[in-house]
């Protein structure tokens, strides 16, 4: 049974191992020349020579950057085969240097793999007015390439394009945005655009002591807040956990700068002295387009 499982495992490895690996394109050496003569083929593609004429031949390629040959240099004799692996796109032409005239000629045109490139959002959860870095590569590896961000923002109907930034060494790339609300950005590298990553954003809660007993909260969002309900917690030091202790209405403030809108409350509160206070805003009244969260902490 082991010799079995042995057996079946190196199968499963082989057919793993052969699945990974490049196509693999034939060239027959005739009499009369190379069939075909030109081949189009990818980059890890494999080409096979096979020796079908009546005496030896050589294949010799004016360029070798990115081709490795088995044997090497390939000299063929009748019934012989080698290959040649390509891993640069480019156009590589051969010939057999034993052999005159234009007959004995031939090229292969190696196509670059498609684009593709990664992206990663830090951090995932943030504050408003905060920014979040995105960072990523392009399959590439070059410098210079220019990659764009998309962002749709919660409520918009389609992304638009919110910066371009030129990769790096390696094809690294990096870019610092802001975001509004929840948003959902993309990278984009010519056709090729990077796996969606959703951004959630928190509105910015103040929680301010403005006299004895005075306490005000001011709510940030790109939107008014007014009409929705903050709430007080204080810490319960005992219980290790926040207690509700008061529900405020917001109403329509001033003094933000656009696009950063502010809602505000104010209440009467009396506690003793050092108690740990915040505000806090719940997902039913953020809605969808935020994520719930609270504010600085205070003492009393």
């Amino acid at each position: 049974m082991r010799t079995m499982l042995l057996i079946l495992g190196t199968a499963l490895l082989l057919v793993v191992t052969g699945g990974a690996a490049g196509k693999t394109s034939t060239v027959t050496i005739t009499k009369n020349g190379y069939v075909p003569n030109s081949l189009s083929v990818a980059a890890g593609d494999t080409v096979a020579f096979t020796n079908s004429d009546t005496v030896a031949h050589q294949i010799t390629f004016k360029s070798t950057t990115g081709v490795t040959c088995t044997p090497n240099p390939i000299v063929l004799q009748p019934g012989a085969s080698g290959s040649c692996t390509f891993a640069t796109a480019g156009s590589y032409s051969y010939s057999d240097p034993n052999t005159h005239g234009n007959t004995f000629r031939g090229s292969v045109t190696v196509a670059a793999p498609p684009d593709a490139l990664t992206m990663a959002a830090t951090p995932m959860l943030l504050v408003f007015g905060g920014k979040v870095g995105l960072s990523g590569t392009v399959s590439t590896q070059k410098a210079g390439e220019p990659v764009d961000a998309l962002a749709q923002q919660c409520g918009a109907s389609s992304a638009q394009k919110a910066g371009t930034v030129q990769t790096a060494t390696g094809g690294a790339y990096t870019l610092s945005l802001q975001p509004l609300a929840n948003t959902t950005y993309t990278t984009k590298l010519r056709s090729a655009s990077s796996t969606a990553v959703t951004v959630r954003v928190r509105p910015r809660l103040v929680l301010t002591r403005v006299a004895a007993h005075r306490y005000t909260v001011r709510a940030y969002a790109r939107e008014s807040l007014a009409g929705k309900y903050a709430g007080i917690q204080r810490y319960n030091a005992t219980t290790r956990r926040w207690v509700s202790v008061k529900v405020l209405p917001l109403k329509a403030g001033a003094g933000a700068t656009a696009p950063a809108v502010v809602s505000t409350a104010s209440v009467r509160l009396t506690f003793k002295t050092r108690v740990r206070l915040r505000a806090t805003l719940g997902q039913a009244q953020v809605g969808t387009c935020y994520a719930a969260g609270s504010s600085n902490t205070i003492l009393s």
